[in-house]
């Protein structure tokens, strides 16, 4: 397959930002070609497009479907698997997202309230300090888990009133709850 000057740009980008979202370059730049791929891609033609080993697609690849991000195709009259990403752009994000939770946040709130069930060990501040971040990220991920519950039209129309949510806050004053009961 041969690339684009516009696909080059974009796999390169990509590969670039894999690393700083924690991702290897190459993953994310086997993600960037089949995501602008119009048809599904054989694990050799994505070892020729991005001049990397067989091996490294392999892995590549196996890591982006523990992830959900790209899915396994398979082709009448072609015995190879091919590879594509999902079509719906919001379900890749809601993917990427429920995922990064899974990896970040979900581990650290379980290491809070495991640090909080030891008990008192002697430092009240740094005592109230986790139990600080505990509250703050339990009440992220119960305002994320109410977003992903939500179809994605709604997502979409409550994303686009942006700052005017804020807005209608300060017009309800005392009339909302300052806390989640």
């Amino acid at each position: 397959m041969k690339m684009t000057p516009l696909h080059q740009e974009f796999v390169l980008h990509f590969g670039e930002m894999g690393s700083r979202w924690g991702i290897n370059r190459t993953v994310g730049q086997i993600y960037a070609l089949l995501f602008l791929s119009s048809a599904p891609l054989n694990a050799d033609q994505i070892t020729e497009a991005l001049s990397i080993s067989r091996s490294n697609t392999s892995m590549g690849l196996k890591e982006l479907q523990s992830w959900g991000l790209v899915l396994r195709k398979h082709l009448p009259g072609d015995r190879k698997e091919h590879f594509t990403t999902p079509d719906d752009l919001w379900l890749i994000v809601r993917t990427l997202i429920e995922e990064r939770k899974k990896r970040e946040i979900d581990p650290t709130l379980s290491k809070l309230r495991e640090l909080e069930m030891q008990g008192p060990g002697g430092d009240d501040y740094a005592e109230a300090r986790i139990a600080e971040l505990r509250e703050m990220i339990e009440m992220m991920t119960d305002f994320y888990d109410d977003m992903a519950r939500l179809e994605t039209e709604k997502l979409v129309r409550l994303m686009t009133y942006g700052s005017r949510l804020a807005g209608l806050i300060d017009k309800a004053g005392g009339y909302l709850p300052s806390t989640r009961s």
